[in-house]
């Protein structure tokens, strides 16, 4: 059989198409599957620098593509994002795994981006491992965000190019007839743990490589891009300190600055001076009802919607907004921008077509309304799939349609100016289109609802659905080896599913231990990486009672209030450390203040079947649907139907704060539930089976 490797070609897309389709663990998976010329699409406006495809007796087998941007995010200068790695899973245990990745690290080697980032499941221990094996490390966040991903880089192609000048005949061929960089990085273990080492105020990373007999000592700068330092070590044991050429450009950090700050009454804009996006605060609403990119001067270097390029902005305040300008040589994008009696106005001039926009609407609970009045609960994957990893699959909506947003505060309404996407059912994708006047206009509009209150209606919403619970004893087992409740049963009912005494995989989770645990996590508004997953952090837990936990590590204790009676709901009292106390996790380069907007959460993992009713009150309104339609819905109250028999009902308990929510996760080993409130606030969580849902 004949295996060849080579770059993509046009007529490969219907291949790569149906090879993703054909297995649902592809990196991009979309609800549905995709097309071929979506595919084609999505590898253009990705900018793609480079995507290599293995082809075995004419069927494509395996892919490796390296990005400008993905959408979700944006390369810095010198980078290069890697995605879309793929391999047949009849070649997996072969070697056409390890030469796609060491191909593209060698063509890395010979252009001038260095750095290669990828992100990867930490429950796909295979993949995970890989990526180590390969020297890949961790220098932002350790655990994964809503996304379920970790992001890896590898600085072996920056080593490489800094040192190859001085390494020396004998290093160079040893360098030469390497055939595998699992071979050369030496491997790291397959922790979940920062990588990083702070030097003289810098943040650090440490890499041996091996070369034949030689070892090569490297330390680089990872916010510069650049190699501070290295040595060969030689056969016989001599050490020699080696002379680096300078990476052609260095990466651009962003410097922290106060944001721009405009608008009126209830609603507020800041504009993020480093980047350009915008975000608009609404009074009531937990986190931002609404954040939109900067375009950029050039098609294909727009921030993605987590992530952006620092960039080099005029910003001046005008009457009840701002003027924004972006200069690229002799392109300019300029960007006037106001926010006047609830509507949004964002009106660019470009002197060559820009980047796209990607718009996020964040009301997390209530409905998505368009094409003549259907409407969908807020959800992603709920009335519209969800394409975040082929944004080309995204949801074609024409100009002239209406789309409205409505929660329990605020309505969020727009027009498409000109064709768009919808990536998910509250992400859109949107293009800079000019009038006849050359100007591209994007109007978005906010109303109030409904007046805030301090508590949300969840306690009264749920008792209307109390109804008779099982009848026998109650049993609740928290264990702090395990770091939280192992068991729980109503009479014959299994309330919770656990793994104890052994630790497992659950959905992006490598370290799931108990049915019920606690953890902080980022916040759910945090634009980087939205709410985590539950992994357990290091630290241990101390037992402060029969049912009590604490964690000195990060402040946070919570407790668990089991009635003998059933008809009594379960209590869980969460208690988390204030905002500030705590710094940002290790190797983020936000610093000690990263945890600003960060969440408590009490989490579940119900003893339900794969697929099972749910029903959940979404900003006022109740809904049911089958948990396989769905991939994520926030709600103010739930019930879920478990496998014996009876309704688990999850909901904040009386007068417990407005920021209070429940989000609900479907996974391939179950359902996962996550009772989130701000950190620093005190919460309790009521929870109780019933023989039938919310009412």
């Amino acid at each position: 059989m004949s295996l060849t490797i080579r770059p993509y070609q046009d007529t490969d897309a219907p291949d790569i198409a149906a090879l993703y389709n054909r297995h649902r663990d592809n990196p991009n998976p979309v609800a549905g599957g995709i097309t071929g010329a979506q595919l084609g699409r999505e590898l253009a406006e990705r900018n793609t620098a480079l995507f290599l495809v293995a082809v075995e007796d004419g069927q494509l087998v395996g892919t490796f593509g390296l990005f400008h941007t993905t959408g979700r995010r944006t390369a810095r200068t010198g980078e290069l994002i890697a995605d879309m790695f793929f391999v047949a899973p009849a070649h997996r245990n072969g070697l056409l795994t390890g030469r796609l990745f060491t191909e593209a690290v060698e063509w890395m080697v010979g252009s001038g981006c260095l750095v290669l980032r990828l992100t990867v499941n930490p429950a796909n221990s295979v993949a995970f491992r890989l990526y180590r094996r390969v020297g890949c490390v961790s220098v932002g966040r350790t655990v994964p965000g809503e996304d379920g991903n970790v992001e890896l880089h590898n600085y072996i192609p920056l080593i490489l190019r800094s040192v190859f000048a001085d390494l020396g005949d004998e290093a160079k061929a040893a360098l030469g007839g390497l055939s595998s960089f699992a071979t050369v990085a030496g491997g790291r273990d397959d922790e979940l743990r920062t990588d990083i080492t702070v030097l003289d105020g810098a943040r650090t990373v440490a890499h041996t490589l091996s070369l034949g007999d030689f070892r090569l000592a490297a330390c680089v700068d990872v916010d510069r891009g650049a190699v501070r330092a290295a040595t060969l070590t030689g056969p016989g044991g001599s050490v020699r300190e080696l002379r680096l050429t300078p990476p052609p450009q260095y990466a651009r950090t962003a410097v922290p600055a106060a944001p721009y700050r405009f608008g009126e009454g209830a609603l507020s804009a800041e504009l993020d001076a480093a980047d350009g996006t915008l975000r608009v605060w609404a009074d009531g609403h937990h986190g931002p009802v609404f954040v939109s990119t900067w375009p950029a001067c050039r098609a294909g270097s727009e921030a993605g919607w987590r992530e952006g390029e620092p960039r080099d902005l005029e910003i001046t305040p005008r009457e009840a907004g701002l003027r924004v300008v972006e200069r690229c040589g002799e392109d300019r994008v300029t960007g006037e921008i106001t926010l006047v009696g609830g509507v949004l106005e964002q009106a660019f001039t470009h002197t060559r077509t820009p980047g796209r926009i990607f718009q996020n609407v964040g009301l997390r609970q209530g409905y998505l309304e368009y094409a003549a009045g259907e409407r969908h609960p807020l959800g992603t994957g709920l009335g519209v799939r969800d394409a975040s990893e082929v944004v080309a699959a995204g949801h074609e909506v024409p100009a002239g349609t209406g789309l409205t947003w409505g929660g329990a505060h605020w309505t969020v309404g727009l027009t498409a100016e000109a064709p768009l996407r919808l990536v998910h059912g509250t992400l859109l994708e949107r293009r800079a289109v000019p009038g006849a006047d050359g100007v591209s206009r994007l109007r978005t509009v906010f109303r109030n609802a409904a007046a805030s209150t301090e508590t949300g209606p969840a306690g009264t919403a749920a008792a209307a659905g109390a109804a008779c619970a099982p009848s026998g004893p109650r049993t609740l087992e928290l264990r702090v080896t395990a770091g939280g409740v192992t068991a729980w049963k109503e009479g014959a009912v299994r309330v919770l599913r656990s793994p104890y005494p052994r630790s497992r995989v659950f959905g992006c989770n490598p370290r799931w231990t108990a049915g019920m645990w606690v953890t902080g996590e980022r916040g759910r508004a945090d634009r980087a990486g939205g709410l985590g997953w539950g992994v357990r952090p290091s630290g241990g837990w101390e037992e402060k009672g029969p049912r009590a936990l604490y964690a000195p590590a990060d402040g946070t204790g919570w407790e668990v209030h089991a009635p003998e009676d059933p008809v009594e709901p379960v209590r869980v009292a969460v208690r988390g450390r204030p905002q500030g106390l705590s710094g940002g996790e290790p190797g983020d380069r936000r610093g000690a203040g990263a945890d600003e907007a960060r969440d408590t959460v009490l989490w579940l993992t119900p003893h339900t079947p794969q697929r099972t009713s749910v029903v959940f009150e979404s900003a006022g309104t109740r809904w049911e649907r089958d948990s396989s339609q769905f991939r994520q819905v926030w709600a103010d109250a739930l019930s879920l139907r478990l496998t014996d028999g009876g309704w688990l009902h999850c909901r904040p308990a009386p007068g417990a704060p407005r920021a209070a929510e429940l989000v609900l996760r479907t996974t391939s080993a179950g359902l996962l539930v996550g009772c989130a409130t701000p950190t620093g606030t005190d919460a309790d969580w009521h929870l109780s089976v019933h023989d039938a849902p919310l009412t």
